[in-house]
C-alpha cells in the first residue's frame, strides 16, 4: 500500500475546506480496504473513509488518523444490470450507461459524488431517488472484515437515509442497479436537460457540499404557506430547507468566508477562504433562525467530521 503522510484534505472535497490527514491511502478493492484497516489497527490509530468528497465538511485541524480514500470508476454490465464500485462517479456512470441504451435514472444526473455515497444517503432529485434503481448493496464490516450483500429492503431506504447511515461500521463497497432499456439519444438528451435544470435551481461547480440541510417535515400551516407562494405541492409533508432559510431572512448571510448562497440559500458556499468553523457558525445561525420563525429544526445532510 502507498501510505502517504500529511496529505492536504481540502483539495479532495467539493467544499475545499479541511486541514491535513496524518496518513492517507487510496483503495480500489475490498482487499485493500481490509489491509488499510489492519494497518491502522496495528498502529493503534483511527481511520476515516472518504470517497467522492461531496456532502462532507472536514475539520480545519485535519484528521489525526488514516484516511481511506475510495478511488476509481469501475463497473460491469450484464443485461440491464450494472455493478459499480462505490467510488464510481455517479454522473459519469449515468452518461456511460446512456451510451449502452440503459437509463431510467437520468433525473439523478448532476448529483455530485460517487455511487456509494449516493446509496448511503439515498440521493435524489426531481422526484427520483437512487433507491428506485438499487437491487442490492455490497458492504464490508469494519470490525470483522466480513462482506455481505444487502437487498433493497434491508438497506432501509427513506428520504436521505439508509441502514448505512445508522450503522457506519458497514462500509459500502459496491452497488448493483437495475436500469431500463432506453433510446440512447433520448437518454442523452434527458441527461443534459436535467443538468441544465439543476443549473437553474442549484449551484454547480462551486465550493460547497451540495445541499447542506435536509428538507424537513413541516407543520401543515407552513406547508400551506409554501404551496401558496410556490404553486407546487409539498412532497411527503416536506418543504425545501432553502425556502425556509430565505423566509427566515438568512439568504446571503455570511460568516467569514462562508455564505448562504443568494441563488440557493441551502448551499453554504466557500467564497475562497472559509474555514470549517465559519461554516459551522453560519449553519448554527441558520438553524436558530429557522427554529425561531417556524419551530422547525433543520438537520444537516452534509456529514460533519468535526
Amino acid at each position: 500500500m502507498d501510505i502517504r503522510e500529511n496529505v492536504p484534505l481540502a483539495p479532495l472535497t467539493t467544499f475545499e475546506i479541511g486541514g491535513t490527514a496524518r496518513f492517507l491511502v487510496d483503495v480500489r478493492t475490498e482487499e485493500q480496504i481490509r489491509e488499510a484497516i489492519e494497518w491502522a489497527r496495528e498502529r493503534k490509530i483511527g481511520f476515516v473513509v472518504l470517497s467522492g468528497g461531496s456532502n462532507v465538511l472536514l475539520p480545519d485541524q485535519g484528521l489525526d488518523s488514516l484516511v481511506i480514500r475510495f478511488v476509481g470508476n469501475l463497473w460491469s454490465v450484464q443485461g440491464s444490470s450494472v455493478d459499480a464500485w462505490a467510488a464510481t462517479n455517479l454522473l459519469e456512470l449515468i452518461r456511460a450507461m446512456a451510451t449502452q441504451a440503459l437509463g431510467g435514472w437520468e433525473k439523478l444526473a448532476g448529483i455530485p459524488g460517487g455511487v456509494g455515497g449516493a446509496a448511503r444517503g439515498n440521493a435524489g432529485a426531481f422526484g427520483s431517488e437512487i433507491k428506485d434503481f438499487i437491487v442490492r448493496v455490497s458492504a464490508l464490516h469494519a470490525e470483522s472484515g466480513e462482506t455481505r450483500f444487502f437487498n433493497n429492503e434491508e438497506c432501509d431506504f427513506s428520504y436521505r437515509h439508509s441502514f448505512f447511515k445508522d450503522h457506519p461500521e458497514w462500509i459500502i463497497t459496491r452497488v448493483v442497479l437495475q436500469l431500463q432499456p432506453t433510446d440512447r439519444a433520448a437518454s442523452e438528451t434527458l441527461i443534459e436537460e436535467t443538468i441544465r435544470e439543476r443549473e437553474k435551481r442549484h449551484l454547480q461547480n462551486v465550493r460547497a457540499a451540495g445541499s447542506f440541510f435536509m428538507n424537513p417535515v413541516a407543520p401543515q400551516e407552513v406547508q400551506d404557506l409554501f404551496e401558496r407562494e410556490k404553486g407546487v405541492k409539498s412532497r411527503e409533508g416536506r418543504v425545501p430547507a432553502g425556502w425556509l432559510i430565505e423566509k427566515a431572512g438568512l439568504k446571503g448571510a455570511q460568516v467569514g468566508g462562508a455564505i448562504a448562497s443568494v441563488q440557493h440559500p441551502n448551499y453554504i458556499v466557500n467564497t475562497g477562504d472559509a474555514s470549517a468553523e465559519d461554516v459551522l457558525e453560519l449553519a448554527r445561525l441558520i438553524k436558530e433562525a429557522v427554529l425561531a420563525k417556524f419551530g422547525i429544526r433543520l438537520e444537516e445532510e452534509a456529514a460533519l467530521f468535526t
